[in-house]
């Protein structure tokens, strides 16, 4: 994970701040995948109450009514020597800031669509509405609050309103007209264009003052109106909440969609071309994006799910953005909210998701999904793709977070809605995305255990249909996330849609800041009139009231909002809907609305959903257990008939393997060579003799057969048997060599050639044995026996003392390059060049091929004309060598450059020095160089290595000092480090020839203590090791990598992971050390492999594979 991540030099604190958020999204990633039913319920549970409430917030938006012009709230001021108010723009005055007295003024609108409003009934039904509105309490998690509690009060305590109780009596309504002619002001104020001659108007308003001194106040007064809007009132008035009662879903949807196009035409009319430009492109983006997404996903093996499965993803952030925003106090209106969505879907991207998807489905495919444990793949996958994705959404938010605090308005509220969205979608990818793609790999397991499962898997599609053409090519090239791989078969993400993203969003901000565009700034639209007559009288009479109050020493704030519309329930309701379908629909969603808003019921709905949650886990995890099936054995009796019979013990076999489908032989039907040659571009419709007789013919190569065949073991079981057949033997064929369940994808082309089986090795553990603190299990692959016996042994001694101590002393492998020169002048020069003014021009250029490859030192010798130049580098958690080689070239290039005489012998002169003893390697150390030690108390050296400390020592200093001497041993002062060392290098995946100058190693005993106790310790200077790269891609070998808890990069500093295995190779080695010194010092050494390396009776013939 951190191989992604860029060199950082800085504190401590960058790095306790990484691994914070690593061991953070582990955590969620683990509980996700562990869970994922309950995590994918539980978003869904609070996206379905956040969608309500929001659902609830945005029925008073005009985008659900029949309006079209969007009025949003004016401020208007009045100081004491003020004779009328002054509207203000927002940012001349704040409204929350200043000590004036403020005034929220909500109006509510009432028309009739079929008659005139001056009506018996509509006035009466009107007088009812009002007098419920009035004494209407808000819900009781608020409080018994009211609109007389509320409302601003002159100094008689009396609320001011505006409204027909101040004209007509609800007990008499017989003259209509003759009570509007008693309060004409009055009647002015609250009927829309009146007539008193006709008594005809077109509407009526009702203002409402509230006392909005502090902010707990402003918020009751928006409960008050969002209470009002939502009130049910018998059928008489229908309020935009309400308009369902009145129309069907199907009308109403109708409307939403009508205002929404005309609130589109109107916008392109009112705004600027490069408004419309930047909008216009922003939705384009849009939906290259999510073409994008979907052409992705599809890629991979997934139609349709898991794309939708990210929109979702980000649907939901937007929800729980929106939600935090409101919270916040921000206002974020429909217009800025229209126009940002597709700047939101941009901003989001869903290359993070892909990345991801697509590094699941690479750690699915190095195992059967049958065998893998579903939750440690994801968290791997998860593990290596944390780091990057935090760092490139951290680096988004910040830009972001810039632009909230430009104070350009519709940019603020922007920018800071991204930048909470861009948090829930990063925190949703990690927990209700995980939980998808674990689910995903479950239900892809269950059915490869139920065998429905095809034979292709799903995972990244490596060849392109036939017949593409170059139209289509170049657009799913265009839409698609490319992936390089470099030599050191590390894959990296270069998503083009990715790299654009952040730029664009920098640029954005820019020229919004620079006011290149004025997109986003819709909260300074048409407001409020308040030069309409209704509201300019309402106003005066506010102010009038406020001059005669004991606070008119203070200036005034109002607040003008835009009326609530309410219409008269018409008599008659058409729909152009059946009512067989409109009828249920509308009781279903009128009943689901009620309950999920109840206080009581929605929480018994949500204890029902849990419960329901937990019983479908459970049934869920009961399925997905595959079932046991019996499967029947054979018992084959084999008996040998000679001078004095023998009979053969019974052999059990149980059929285990199911054989993949093969073309099928008919005998005698084999086609002639030229009808083979026909079919050889299809090679499945060729008999495996057929596909013999191609390669015995010359026709096909076969070194070749797994790119033609396409059938890995097929392949190699055709290879098996044309070898065979030309060998001197020809037992290979029907040899006991495996051939089945291996996987050979990983072995092509990185690991072996000419492929004929696999070999395998019993593998065993050591230990577990402290070291640094740790208790390790030592896995090794060994044919001999007491090995494993004798270094755990080892290990209980040393445990016993307290463990192992290890260090590294010095990091770098080696490459040496032979070069020569026309004379040994210009090999001098070069070698003065090289040590001393061009170290930083080769280092350079060294440098500049890898990401992890750093050059640390290099060492000259001069032999004649020959310059052999050691270079020594680190290379991360890789073993190296390639890394290394690539390096050399480019730092030789260089060299030539300034050395124009100079010609390259070798890439590698033997002064490396590489899988040959070498006394540079005992020296200057090679790989990782490693020491470690440990105290074993007197005692224990008796119970459990039955022997003495000074034996130990005596022996020691005998054997692996003046022995090796006396042999001229370079780097072999110890007794057999090599057994060890080799042993865990097959067992993980290492180059066992190295094992010649990793197993350079000198081993010390002393007695200390007063001769009570032993010290041992161990020195390998040469340790070769990598987690990655090589036979580590071997899915068995990784396996013990990963139970040694180094597999792969380590994910925040690069290296370590080799290190730590390098630790691991030399305690072990002392284990073994001491263990075998002390059999040799008790003379154990051949009574225990005499007991426990002999056979009784020769092997019954026979594969170690059970089949």
């Amino acid at each position: 994970m951190a191989s992604v991540l860029p060199k950082h030099t800085g504190t401590s604190a960058f790095r306790s701040v990484s691994a914070m958020f690593g061991k953070g999204i582990h955590r969620a990633a683990k509980l996700s995948s562990r869970n994922p039913i309950e995590m994918i319920a539980g978003i869904l549970i609070l996206s379905s109450f956040s969608y309500f409430y929001l659902f609830n917030l945005a029925r008073t938006s005009d985008i659900f009514s029949g309006t079209v012009t969007r009025l949003y709230p004016t401020l208007v001021y009045a100081d004491k020597h003020s004779a009328q108010f002054q509207q203000l723009k927002r940012n001349e005055l704040s409204f929350e800031d200043t000590h004036a007295v403020k005034v929220q003024l909500k109006q509510i609108s009432i028309t009739d669509q079929e008659k005139n409003v001056i009506d018996k009934d509509t006035i009466h039904s009107i007088l009812k509405f009002q007098n419920i509105i009035q004494h209407t309490l808000l819900d009781d998690h608020v409080g018994p609050f009211g609109y007389n509690s509320l409302c601003f009060k002159d100094a008689q305590g009396q609320c001011f309103s505006s409204s027909i109780s101040n004209i007509f009596d609800s007990e008499n309504l017989n003259d209509l007209t003759q009570s509007i002619n008693q309060y004409p002001e009055l009647a002015q104020t609250v009927f829309g264009d009146l007539d008193l001659n006709a008594s005809t108007a077109s509407s009526i308003l009702l203002s409402f003052a509230f006392n909005a001194s502090t902010t707990y106040r402003q918020e009751l007064s928006y409960l008050w109106e969002q209470k009002v809007s939502t009130l049910s009132t018998g059928g008489d008035l229908i309020s935009l909440s309400n308009n369902g009662n009145q129309e069907d879903i199907f009308t109403w949807m109708f409307i939403i969609t009508r205002n929404i196009v005309y609130r589109i035409k109107e916008l392109i009319e009112m705004a600027d071309n490069i408004d419309i430009v930047v909008i216009l492109a922003g939705y384009v983006m849009m939906l290259t994006t999510f073409v994008s997404l979907y052409m992705n996903m599809r890629s991979m093996g997934s139609r349709y799910t898991l794309a939708t499965a990210v929109m979702v993803n980000g649907f939901f952030s937007f929800m729980f953005a929106l939600l935090t925003v409101n919270a916040l106090g921000v206002d974020v209106y429909p217009v800025v909210l229209a126009e940002a969505i597709p700047f939101l879907a941009v901003t989001i991207g869903f290359e993070r998701h892909f990345k991801l998807t697509k590094r699941v489905f690479e750690y699915s495919k190095e195992t059967p999904l049958t065998r893998q444990e579903i939750r440690k793949t994801i968290v791997r996958a998860v593990d290596s793709v944390a780091l990057p994705i935090a760092r490139d959404c951290i680096m988004e938010i910040t830009v972001l977070a810039l632009g909230a605090k430009s104070g350009i308005s519709g940019l603020r509220e922007f920018c800071l809605l991204s930048a909470i969205l861009l948090a829930y979608d990063f925190i949703s990818m990690f927990t209700w995305y995980t939980a998808v793609l674990a689910l995903k790999l479950e239900l892809l397991r269950i059915r490869e255990i139920n065998g429905t499962t095809a034979a292709n898997k799903t995972g990244t599609s490596q060849q392109n249909p036939t017949g593409t053409g170059y139209i289509r090519s170049t657009v799913v090239k265009a839409f698609s996330d490319t992936t390089t791989t470099n030599n050191n078969n590390v894959k990296h993400d270069e998503p083009m849609i990715g790299r654009v993203k952040l730029l664009m969003i920098v640029g954005f901000v820019a020229m919004q800041l620079f006011k290149v565009c004025t997109t986003f700034q819709g909260s300074s639209g048409p407001q409020v009139s308040i030069v309409e007559p209704a509201v300019n009288n309402v106003l005066e009479r506010l102010l009038e009231q406020h001059r005669a109050s004991i606070s008119s020493h203070l200036p005034i704030i109002v607040e003008v909002f835009p009326p609530l519309p309410f219409h008269v329930a018409s008599a008659t309701n058409k729909s152009f809907i059946p009512s067989s379908i409109r009828k249920p629909l509308e009781y279903m969603l009128d009943t689901y609305s009620v309950y999920i808003q109840h206080p009581v019921i929605s929480k018994w709905i949500t204890l029902a959903l849990f419960v329901s949650l937990f019983l479908n886990t459970y049934l869920f995890k009961v399925a997905k257990q595959p079932a046991k099936v019996v499967v029947p054995t054979t018992i084959t009796t084999t008996t040998t008939t000679t001078a004095a019979p023998v009979v053969q013990p019974q052999t059990i076999v149980t059929k285990r393997h199911v054989e993949k489908k093969r073309p099928v032989i008919v005998h005698g039907a084999m086609r002639t060579l030229e009808e083979c040659m026909s079919l050889i571009h299809t090679p499945e419709a060729l008999s495996d003799e057929e596909i013999i007789l191609l390669v015995q013919k010359g026709k096909m190569a076969s070194y070749a057969l797994e790119k033609v065949l396409g059938d890995l073991e097929r392949a190699v079981s055709i290879r098996r048997a044309l070898i065979s057949r030309a060998s001197i033997t020809q037992t290979l064929e029907t040899s006991l060599l495996p051939l089945h369940n291996y996987h050979y994808d990983k072995v092509m082309g990185a690991c072996c050639e000419n492929v004929i089986g696999y070999m395998p090795i019993p593998v065993g553990v050591a230990g577990p044995m402290n070291i640094d603190g740790d208790m390790i299990h030592i896995p090794m692959a060994t044919t001999e026996g007491c090995l494993i016996a004798s270094t755990a042994r080892g290990c209980k001694a040393i445990n016993a003392g307290g463990g192992a101590t290890t260090i590294i002393t010095a990091d770098g492998m080696t490459r040496g390059p032979c070069v020569e020169f026309p004379s040994i002048i210009g090999a001098a020069a070069c070698k003065k060049f090289v040590e001393e003014d061009g170290i930083d021009i080769i280092k350079e250029a060294f440098n500049s091929t890898s990401r992890f490859a750093r050059l640390r030192k290099l060492k000259v010798a001069i032999a004649g004309k020959l310059v052999f130049i050691r270079f020594s580098t680190t290379t991360g958690d890789a073993m190296g060598m390639n890394m290394i080689s690539k390096g050399c070239e480019k730092a030789l290039s260089v060299l030539s450059e300034r050395f124009p005489e100079m010609q390259i012998i070798s890439l590698s002169g033997n002064y490396c020095t590489d899988k040959k003893p070498a006394a540079i390697n005992w020296i200057e150390g090679r790989g990782k160089s490693v020491v470690t030690e440990a105290v074993i108390p007197g005692a224990v050296v008796e119970k459990v290595l039955k022997t003495t400390v000074d034996a130990l020592v005596e022996l020691n200093i005998s054997k692996n000092l003046i022995g090796s001497a006396m042999a001229g041993s370079v780097g072999g002062f110890n007794a057999h480090a090599a057994n060890i060392l080799t042993a865990v290098y097959l067992a993980t995946g290492q180059d066992p020839a190295q094992n010649v100058e990793s197993s350079n190693c000198i081993t010390l005993m002393k007695a200390i203590n007063n001769g009570q106790d032993l010290h041992i310790s161990c020195s390998m200077p040469s340790i070769e090791v990598g987690t990655i790269g090589g036979g580590t891609i071997l899915p068995p070998q990784q396996s013990m990598l990963d139970m040694l808890g180094v597999r792969g990069p380590h994910p925040t500093e690069p290296g370590k992971n080799a290190q730590r295995l390098a630790r691991i190779i030399c305690a072990s080695v002392m284990a073994g050390e001491l263990s075998l010194c002390a059999a040799l010092a008790a003379g154990h050494l051949v009574k225990a492999h005499m007991a426990h390396n002999r056979v009784v009776a020769p092997p019954v013939p026979g594969s170690c594979i059970k089949s």
